[in-house]
């Protein structure tokens, strides 16, 4: 499965695009350990969707799938996301 894994920074297209904010310096929280670190250091995992997880636990924090006129993103594993104003 490391064939499909990426950083990340991988991901910091999309999520700008949604958030309008430079989302891979943002942090997050996992819920299950309770690490803390930027979202450009998670591991992304690519498939049907995208899937972020945490590069402690391996917890999936994020969830994302895109088509050609939704994006749904789902935050399972996340305690909490701090993003710099």
């Amino acid at each position: 499965m490391d064939g499909l894994r990426l950083d990340g920074n991988a991901v910091a297209g999309l999520l700008q695009e949604v958030f309008a904010v430079e989302m891979t310096t943002a942090v997050g929280t996992c819920s299950n350990c309770g690490a803390s670190g930027a979202v450009g250091a998670v591991h992304v995992y690519r498939g049907a969707g995208l899937v972020l997880r945490c590069p402690q636990c391996d917890n999936p924090l994020v969830k994302i799938v895109r088509n050609d006129t939704h994006i749904w993103i789902a935050f399972p594993g996340v305690r909490a996301l701090a993003i710099a104003t």
